[in-house]
């Protein structure tokens, strides 16, 4: 057995023994930026988004910024229509009038669902998904907004908005629409990791667009996932995705050597709870031990 795969599979090992601590299944794939070494666990399975789909949204959003299609500082006042519940606007009782690059701040940096939608409907599914397959992405698929997501899992249940008290039993929710990557916004752990590595090469559009990802992606505000599986030394811009039995997380750490990652972590749990610590911690855990079997071989 080489020295490359023995590393490799203590790693899997560790994953795995990971997982079956937290109760959950992950699909893992890490990606030296520079190298473009792989580490992958699962990372060609189709998964479920859940937020990270936010990612290709801000890279549209800076994309027409920097082509002057759309000017960051105008001001648009987001409805009602667009809040589907959750924190910031989302979760607001009144409209709110904001700059594009504070909405785009607020979809990444906490995940504002209302933010998120408003862009997205500005900048047009099509067009995102033009990008994704201009940068060689078959796999990601986007079919849906956030608003179309939770509506999906009304329609699904039969039952109207705000009726829904309580989630309904794990073995119906395996089975509605949100939970199938062939029916919600999905992709691989691999493609996401690509998408990545292209914006931090500067790959995914104009050098000012990615720099904006990037500096943007850097102020999410979430610790307990990605981020706390890394010392404080160790930088992470990323995002996180929540939805039913999905926790993802997906973004790039940076060491102070300067060797710069992409990791995506895709879990789907077995058990049914609002508050999984196992779940997020084993996050973080599976990535650093991803980027770890990617530095142990360099």
């Amino acid at each position: 057995m080489t020295e490359t795969a023995t590393y490799v599979e203590s790693a899997q090992q560790e994953i795995a023994a990971v997982l079956a601590e937290a109760k959950t299944d992950a699909f893992v794939h890490a990606r030296d930026i520079d190298s473009g070494e792989e580490f992958g666990y699962g990372a060609d399975e189709g998964v479920i988004l859940a937020s990270v789909f936010k990612i290709p949204v801000v890279l549209q959003y800076a994309r027409e910024v920097a082509a002057g299609t759309l000017d960051p500082t105008e001001h648009a006042t987001v409805t009602a229509e667009f809040r589907s519940g959750g924190i910031g606007i989302g979760g607001c009782a009144d409209d709110v009038t904001a700059s594009w690059r504070d909405l785009a701040l607020l979809m990444m940096s906490f995940s504002d669902n209302a933010a998120t939608d408003f862009l997205y409907e500005r900048l047009g599914l099509d067009n995102i998904v033009a990008t994704l397959r201009g940068l060689g992405l078959e796999k990601t698929n986007l079919v849906r907004d956030c608003r179309g997501l939770f509506k999906s899992v009304y329609d699904d249940l039969g039952v109207d908005k705000g009726t829904l008290l309580e989630m309904p039993p794990i073995e119906i929710l395996r089975t509605i629409s949100v939970m199938d990557p062939a029916r919600s916004n999905s992709s691989t752990p691999r493609e996401i990791t690509m998408l990545l590595a292209a914006i931090w090469r500067d790959e995914a559009g104009p050098a000012s667009a990615c720099e904006e990802v990037r500096t943007i992606m850097s102020k999410q505000v979430w610790p307990h996932r990605l981020s706390s599986g890394f010392p404080d030394e160790v930088t992470v811009a990323a995002k996180t995705g929540t939805l039913g039995l999905v926790r993802n997380e997906a973004g790039v750490v940076a060491y102070p050597d300067g060797k710069r990652y992409a990791v995506g972590v895709f879990t789907k749990s077995h058990e049914l709870t609002h508050r999984a610590p196992k779940i997020d911690a084993s996050i973080g855990t599976v990535g650093r031990i991803a980027v770890e079997a990617l530095r142990n071989n360099s």
